[in-house]
C-alpha cells in the first residue's frame, strides 16, 4: 500500500517538476549562458564588466522601490490595522475594494492613472474648472512611485492584514489591564507580533517594483530609465542578448539578496515567511 502511495506521489510530482525545469531552471540556465558568452558564443566576462556604466540605473531602482515600499507601508499598516479590527461584514467589504483593481489588468490600470493625472486629465481639468493653476504630475518621479504604490499596495496589505486577523486578542486585554493605552498596545504589542507580515509585505512590494517597466515607462514619461526598462530595450535585439542577461542576472541576485535580508529579520513562522 504504502508502494503504491508513493508511486502515486511521485507521479503527481512530475508535471510540477516538468514545469520547474522548462519555465524556472531553462529561463535561469539560457540568462546564464548569455551573461557569459560574447556575440560568438565564446566565454567572457565582458558583459559583466559593462555594468559599471549602468550603475546609476540601479541606483535610480533601488531608491524609487524604497519609496515605493515605505509609502506602501505607511498606507497598507493602518489600513490592515482598521481592516483586521473591523467586522466580518465589514472586513470582507474592505477587502473587495482592495482587491477591485487588481482583477484588471495593470496596463489598464495604468493608463487609467494617466488618464486622471495626465495634462488635460480629469484632476487638471477639476482644477481649471476651479480657477486654479494645473499641474504636471505625468512625467516625474513623483508619478511613477504613485503608480508603484497604486499597483503593489495590495501585497502589503494582505500579509499584514493576515498576521493581524491571527493575533490572539488575549494580548491586547492584557497589554490593556497592564496600563498600556491604544497607542502602546500598538506599538508594543501588535507591531512586533505582526513583524512576519510586515516583512512578507515589504518583500512582495519590493521585488515588482524594483523590477517594474511598464509603469515607468508610462507614468514617468520615458524620463526615467529603470532597471525593467533597461532589460526589455536591450532584449529587442539579437546583438544586445548578453548585456540584457548580464543585467537580469545582477537584478535576480539583488532579488535574492534581499528576501534573505527580509527572511533574516522574520521570526520564521508561520505562512509570511518567503522562501
Amino acid at each position: 500500500m504504502k508502494d503504491k502511495r508513493s508511486l502515486l506521489e511521485k507521479a503527481a510530482a512530475v508535471p510540477h517538476v516538468v514545469w520547474i525545469v522548462l519555465f524556472i531552471l531553462g529561463p535561469l540556465l539560457f540568462v546564464l549562458y548569455f551573461a557569459f558568452t560574447d556575440t560568438r558564443g565564446n566565454f567572457s566576462f565582458s558583459n559583466i564588466q559593462l555594468l559599471s556604466s549602468y550603475s546609476h540605473i540601479f541606483f535610480l531602482s533601488i531608491c524609487f522601490a524604497l519609496v515605493a515600499t515605505a509609502f506602501c507601508l505607511l498606507i497598507g499598516y493602518p489600513l490592515a490595522f482598521v481592516m483586521a479590527r473591523a467586522k466580518p461584514s465589514t472586513q470582507k467589504l474592505l477587502m473587495l475594494l482592495l482587491m477591485l483593481p487588481m482583477w484588471i489588468s495593470l496596463l489598464i490600470r495604468t493608463y487609467s492613472l494617466m488618464t486622471l493625472l495626465d495634462n488635460g486629465g480629469l484632476v487638471n481639468s477639476v482644477l481649471v474648472a476651479m480657477g486654479l493653476e494645473p499641474i504636471t504630475v505625468v512625467g516625474t518621479g513623483g508619478a511613477v512611485i504613485l503608480g508603484m504604490v497604486y499597483d503593489f499596495l495590495p501585497y502589503m496589505v494582505l500579509p499584514i492584514y493576515t498576521s493581524m486577523s491571527k493575533l490572539d486578542k488575549r494580548y491586547l486585554e492584557a497589554a490593556a489591564d497592564l496600563g498600556c493605552n491604544p497607542f502602546q498596545t500598538l506599538f508594543r504589542v501588535v507591531l512586533p507580533l505582526t513583524v512576519p507580515g510586515i516583512v512578507s509585505g515589504v518583500t512582495m512590494v519590493f521585488v515588482p517594483s524594483i523590477s517594474t517597466f511598464y509603469i515607468s515607462q508610462k507614468l514617468g514619461g520615458g524620463n526615467f530609465d529603470l532597471i525593467g526598462d533597461t532589460i526589455e530595450r536591450q532584449f529587442k535585439y539579437a546583438s544586445t542578448y548578453h548585456i540584457g542577461a548580464a543585467i537580469s542576472l545582477v537584478m535576480m541576485i539583488l532579488i535574492l539578496i534581499s528576501i534573505a535580508v527580509m527572511n533574516r529579520f522574520s521570526d520564521g513562522d508561520g505562512e509570511e515567511m518567503i522562501v
